[in-house]
């Protein structure tokens, strides 16, 4: 093969993969708009520091040691091969590029849990819970399915889970569901917020002081799963064996943009419906958290699902959350 050819393809395939990098990175800007439109106004200020922290703590703690846990290499199924910040960078495997889009994907799942634990806890608290869950846990994770050497990993050499492992193309369970047991178990251990309930342990709606910041922090997530799943490709060129003939997943890249789009207009219009015939108002929050809820659904089988079967995931994520 030309050369030249394979060095355009490997600065193509960076120059993709960066900007993917930087559409996620978007994502932390829609986190923190959806979380200071779902709060009370007197606690906004606390929640954007809590945002702030998990991109920061989240660079830092990634590059110290949660690059190397989740794919260090050789390992064990477990854990990554540990080394101490990017030594072994730039490699056949990764370069640069591959690390500051894992990182983006690691503040997201800390960024996650921001809203499940908003209003009641401490910032230095929540530092040291961003900065574990991003040079730890989310790494730990990330490396059992994305990993050649995870013990769930699709494409693993061993047999490692039933055979052909799991596919997660774009970490509905690694990022999403990570970041959601995350802020499970920060609720609960903090319980309600003041307020939530009153004297006679009635609920009592605490309802955010902006739909306005809601509803740009949901466009911000939505501009930024474009990145977050067709980008989950890596390249967009691919060589397969050692025949040196390049082929492109343009296609494969553009319908992953596709089935992201159906799912998440699917679940929001269903959500919007449901709610309707529930609570009998149009609620914009409840669109928007079921428009998240329905892209969050489709990320692990955007890229092998079709186009309907992608409305079907929305659909069914969408009555989940109803």
């Amino acid at each position: 093969v030309d050369s030249k050819f394979v060095d355009t393809a490997f600065a193509v395939d960076n120059t993709y993969l960066l900007f993917s990098a930087y559409l996620v990175f978007s994502m932390q800007l829609g986190f923190a708009m959806l979380c200071a439109g779902s709060v009370r106004a007197k606690n906004t200020m606390n929640i954007m520091l809590t945002n702030v922290l998990d991109a920061a703590a989240g660079g830092l703690f990634y590059y110290l040691f949660g690059f190397a846990f989740a794919f260090g290499s050789p390992s064990n199924g477990f854990i990554g091969k540990h080394f101490f910040g990017l030594k072994e960078l730039p490699s056949q495997s990764f370069d640069y590029s591959n690390f500051l889009y894992q990182w983006a994907f690691a503040i997201a799942a800390a960024g996650i849990t921001s809203g499940s634990i908003a209003e009641r806890t401490q910032f230095v608290a929540y530092l040291i819970y961003s900065s574990f869950l991003t040079g730890f846990v989310y790494p730990v994770v990330s490396h059992w399915f994305w990993s050649a050497d995870g013990w769930a990993s699709a494409i693993s050499p061993g047999d490692r889970l039933f055979s052909p492992g799991v596919i997660d193309f774009a970490g509905s369970g690694v990022v999403h569901m990570v970041g959601g047991v995350a802020g499970f178990w920060g609720a609960l251990i903090e319980g309600p917020r003041i307020g939530r309930f009153d004297h006679a342990g009635r609920a009592v709606a605490l309802r955010g002081h902006s739909a306005s910041l809601v509803v740009l922090g949901t466009f911000m997530l939505w501009f930024g799963w474009y990145g977050f799943n067709p980008g989950s490709f890596n390249k967009i060129l691919v060589s397969y064996g050692n025949s040196g003939t390049y082929y492109g997943q343009w296609s494969a890249v553009g319908r992953t943009a596709v089935t992201t789009t159906l799912a998440g207009s699917t679940a929001a219009l269903t959500t919007l419906f449901g709610k309707r015939m529930i609570s009998g108002h149009w609620n914009v929050t409840d669109v928007c958290n079921g428009l998240l809820g329905g892209f969050a659904a489709i990320t692990a089988g955007c890229s092998v699902v079709e186009p309907w079967a992608a409305i079907v995931c929305g659909f069914v994520a969408s009555i989940v959350l109803i």
